[in-house]
């Protein structure tokens, strides 16, 4: 295993208990970024970025610079809107990095701004996270009072306000056109795509820019440093540093940043550094790379690098940034009854497959794990994930406006696939797989391969 020694971009204040205030946070080279991107063009700020290549870290990972050039030119007023609804099961960074380092994400924003050209910034707050939300308002205060934020803020002759928003705690408007809606007042749900990209018709069906917390984040870093000293950390195509939440069964659970693209998953799960390794020290049986969205990975991928290509060539994603950890404990039905109930839950109801697929997983799991389960259940489940995401491959094919509906299949075709004996446990029988799984990383080996594997971790 191997750590490698690369600045903290993003968390180096996470252990300063007065992190979160104004007076440290310009202490520790706070704003700096903010006043070199004022001194330069808007577009001199843009292309730094896209020399940065900084990818977006909400889970689509498009390359941050390219798309804020996206807004039709000429077409104002535009808008940026700071996507803080954190809620995807084992996903806790961006919660973090409000909570420590709110001044971060503000300087972050109004670098944004400057370079899209936005005069009003909205930054919506899951409502559950009330620490965040009293860190960012109070910082906001600060800010303005200081004159970072304002009329010609830092004596320019560039002016910007930033509204704070709580929202409801609805998972469906992490995606951000049901964000946009929640912000004008209606309910959270997603809107076609097209005509609605939000680059071109957005909040108030003005040119609006919807970023991460942790994408804007780094912005200050990029900007005091230069994009060139971002894009030499990192893999080729994984640039800088990343942040992962790690949960579940590791002796570390926590937040972690790490060099992009380098680090592996068995250096996240097992160096002190970080995860520790497993509980217990028992075995580990499976984990999920990117949020509970993504498919899930087995021991014999400890050793692929936290890289989105690389991750992605698997069938899966680095999503989110949660990694999930199952050790051979865990019982796999259980964790697949877990996660369908949250996306049957979180559904918006505006598609169908999504709105009945859902509750119906949901509800044939359960009966398996009752005991109540027939033998045909297993295709039963499998087919009804079949026609929300057929073939369920990966990328999934979409038959929704958003992906919540084809993010519910994953947990039971990664369960049903490499962990079946477990299904027919509780079916008292065995099923023969009758519906096509066309999904890499839900066809691996056996799980006698992944137990000869977990037993020399």
């Amino acid at each position: 295993m191997t750590v490698t020694d690369v600045p903290k971009i993003v968390t180096s204040r996470f252990d300063d208990p007065a992190g979160h205030t104004l007076e440290r946070y310009v202490a520790t080279g706070g704003y700096q970024g903010l006043k070199a991107a004022l001194d330069r063009r808007p577009l001199d700020v843009v292309e730094e970025v896209k020399t940065a290549s900084l990818l977006g870290r909400g889970g689509a990972g498009f390359p941050a610079g390219v798309k804020w050039g996206f807004c039709p030119p000429g077409v104002f007023p535009r808008y940026l809107v700071v996507n803080g609804d954190e809620s995807e099961p084992g996903t806790y960074k961006d919660r973090l990095l409000m909570e420590r380092d709110p001044h971060q994400l503000i300087e972050g924003v109004l670098i944004a701004c400057y370079a899209v050209g936005c005069s009003q910034a909205f930054l919506y707050v899951r409502g559950e996270m009330a620490l965040a939300q009293e860190r960012i308002a109070q910082a906001l205060n600060d800010a303005y009072a200081a004159g970072y934020i304002g009329k010609n803020i830092c004596g320019s002759d560039y002016s910007v306000d930033v509204v704070l928003h709580w929202g409801a705690g609805a998972y469906i408007v992490g995606e951000e056109t049901a964000l946009i809606e929640s912000l004008e007042g209606n309910r959270g749900m997603p809107r076609l795509k097209p005509p609605f990209f939000p680059a071109a018709k957005g909040l108030y069906l003005q040119p609006t820019i919807v970023n991460n917390v942790e994408t804007l984040s780094n912005l200050p870093w990029i900007m005091s440093n230069g994009g060139a000293a971002f894009a030499a950390l990192g893999a080729e195509n994984s640039k800088g540093t990343r942040i992962f939440a790690v949960s579940g069964h590791v002796n570390n659970p926590g937040v972690y940043e790490v060099e992009f693209g380098v680090t592996t998953f068995r250096d996240l799960l097992y160096a002190p550094e970080y995860g520790g390794g497993i509980r217990g020290g028992k075995a580990l049986k499976a984990f999920i790379p990117g949020g509970a969205s993504a498919p899930w990975l087995y021991p014999e991928h400890l050793d692929v690098p936290l890289e989105a290509g690389t991750v992605g060539k698997l069938g899966t994603m680095l999503g989110s940034g949660a990694v999930v950890v199952f050790d051979e404990d865990t019982d796999m039905v259980r964790a697949c009854l877990r996660l369908l109930r949250f996306f049957a839950r979180e559904s918006c109801g505006k598609c169908t497959p999504c709105r009945e697929g859902t509750s119906w997983m949901e509800k044939i799991c359960q009966r398996i794990l009752d005991g109540h389960g027939r033998p045909e259940d297993l295709n039963l489940l499998l087919d009804v994930a079949d026609n929300i995401s057929v073939g369920m491959n990966w990328p999934p094919v979409q038959t929704t406006i958003c992906p919540l509906g084809q993010s519910a299949t994953t947990p039971v075709a990664s369960a049903v696939m490499r962990f079946k004996d477990e299904f027919e446990a509780y079916l008292g029988t065995k099923v023969e797989i009758e519906v096509e799984v066309k999904g890499p990383a839900f066809v691996g080996p056996p799980v006698a391969a992944t137990q000869e594997v977990s037993a020399g971790v």
